[in-house]
């Protein structure tokens, strides 16, 4: 094919895609479930308190620790 012969085809659209535009699955029942007994009990607060001594003075805030027992 030469240089400059290609036919134009018609513009790509955008990959966009807004969060909301997403579809969603509805949650396990069985983490749905385990995920209100913890915020009943408050769990984050128990294990928050638990390691607060492991937390820094300065720097960027961290996460939850309860996001790091792979049951939230």
């Amino acid at each position: 094919m030469a240089m400059g012969t290609r036919k134009r085809h018609a513009k790509q659209d955008s990959m966009w895609v807004a969060t909301h535009d997403l579809w969603r699955s509805a949650a396990h029942p069985f983490y749905a479930r385990l995920n209100q007994i913890l915020d009943q009990h408050a769990f984050d607060r128990y294990v928050e308190r638990l390691c607060e001594r492991f937390y820094a003075d300065d720097g960027r805030p961290g996460l939850p620790p309860g996001r790091f027992s792979g049951c939230c």
